[in-house]
């Protein structure tokens, strides 16, 4: 069983270098560039904020202070939520991930109150995932009494008391000892399900800094290159699958087409053969019709003419029945079968249709689609259209991916910035509708999106 990490360190005045950090403006020797694209951002900003710095002041500024702000004084907490290296990894490849982050957010809305967890980011592109969580420290209730030696003397006026419940900027209500001891424990209870246990308690090791921490995380991954090889040697035997599935693919295609050529020529000889029974049928009829015309000169052969009409209607019969039965012995071969089988054979041309049919809905070319399926990012400026919503909406610079799913490797996701398409479409639809009810305004024709 692991460990839970959570670290709680408070702030200097000037938050602007760990907000270039956390949101990627700088990167750093222990960030893997190739993944930022996967970090989320857990909560929205407000109106009007465009960042962690700005989300900061905001809440402040918007908490009902009667006190001004010191100049030194602590106006946000810092916190990192995340577990040992291997337990994390081992969360992330079970697909438990999102449900490890819903608790997280949902202790810190508990612990510390939900206006005041202005940003939270998980980070997917170190050695573990980890949550970068920011609280601002508005506190209610008394003031907390400092110890003194003194004696204490009789005040010699009385003023009146401030109202107690009045909100206030306070890290040190926040960070005493009794409420970070009830911290670890608590957020240790909360993760227990996912195999996390709580550091021992009275250990001796010390409280480390931000950077210490990343420190050790480092060393923790750099004990992990020793597994190197076999991960190596196992994504190399995944690659091959993919290529003999790749050509297995191919050849089903290819078969497909074969089928469908055949299917043609059958068609093409069905229609020949048709056509000639109806000449042959015609040309029957022209003749008993012929000789109904001469009947009157032939009326003392009517007999005879009687039993030849007769002789031609069983001919006609017998050219009727054999032309359906022609048509029942043809079977038109049964593309849709063939595909379904097709399907159960190979479930990922399914999934690979469905995707190709989502990305020509919201605006894609197919050439843009076979890119995405070689598992390059896209870079999207332009507008994406959703069905669902009817709506189009404008992406300057947007990454879009593919992934598998987490529950179901056998499922595609496709991705924009790092979140679910029809996540993104309907929070950029509430987005919308929560804009002084501006009028929505329709996809132009045929705008296109420009890569």
């Amino acid at each position: 069983m692991g460990y839970v990490v959570l670290h709680l360190d408070k702030s200097p005045r000037n938050e602007s270098a760990m907000t270039d950090h956390i949101e990627r403006k700088v990167i750093a020797p222990n960030v893997d560039p190739s993944r930022t694209h996967l970090n989320e951002q857990l909560i929205e900003f407000p109106e009007g904020v465009a960042n962690r710095t700005e989300a900061i002041q905001h809440r402040i500024e918007n908490a009902g202070l009667s006190c001004k702000v010191g100049k030194n004084q602590v106006q946000v907490i810092r916190l990192i939520l995340s577990g040992s290296t291997d337990d994390m990894l081992k969360i992330q490849a079970d697909g438990k991930l999102d449900d490890w982050c819903r608790d997280s957010m949902d202790w810190l809305k508990k612990e510390y109150g939900e206006k005041n967890i202005v940003a939270a980011t998980l980070h997917l592109d170190e050695d573990a995932p980890h949550i970068h969580a920011s609280v601002v420290p508005i506190v209610q209730g008394e003031r907390r009494q400092k110890k003194s030696n003194k004696v204490q003397e009789a005040p010699k006026k009385q003023y009146r008391k401030k109202n107690a419940n009045r909100p206030r900027l306070c890290a040190d209500d926040v960070m005493i000892k009794e409420k970070l001891i009830h911290y670890q424990d608590a957020y240790a209870e909360t993760m227990a399900k996912y195999g996390l246990d709580r550091g021992i308690k009275g250990s001796e090791a010390r409280h480390i800094s931000t950077s210490e921490f990343y420190r050790n995380q480092k060393e923790e991954s750099n004990n992990l290159q020793i597994n190197i090889g076999l991960l190596l040697a196992q994504e190399e035997a995944k690659r091959n699958s993919i290529e003999q599935l790749r050509r297995q693919e191919q050849e089903a295609r290819h078969n497909y087409e074969q089928a469908e050529i055949q299917k043609q020529q059958k068609e093409a000889e069905l229609k020949e053969h048709i056509d000639f029974l109806e000449e042959e049928k015609q040309e029957v009829y022209e003749k008993v019709r012929d000789m109904y015309d001469r009947k009157d000169e032939a009326r003392g052969k009517f007999l005879d003419m009687h039993e030849y009409n007769q002789q031609k209607e069983q001919e006609i019969a017998v050219t009727e029945a054999r032309l359906e039965q022609l048509k029942q012995d043809y079977e038109p071969y049964k593309a849709q079968e063939d595909l379904n089988l097709l399907f159960e054979v190979f479930p990922m041309l399914s999934e690979r249709l469905r995707i190709t049919q989502l990305c020509k809905g919201i605006g894609l070319t197919i050439e843009a689609t076979k890119r995405l399926f070689t598992g390059e990012a896209l870079t999207i400026t332009g507008e994406l259209h959703s069905q669902e919503h009817a709506q189009s909406f404008s992406v300057q610079d947007a990454k879009l991916q593919l992934f598998k799913d987490r529950e179901n490797p056998d499922k595609l996701k496709l991705s924009i910035n790092g979140k679910n398409i029809s996540e993104w479409f309907k929070q950029q639809f509430s987005k919308l509708h929560q804009t002084f009810r501006r009028p929505v305004i329709q996809a132009k024709k045929g705008g296109g999106i420009k890569m």
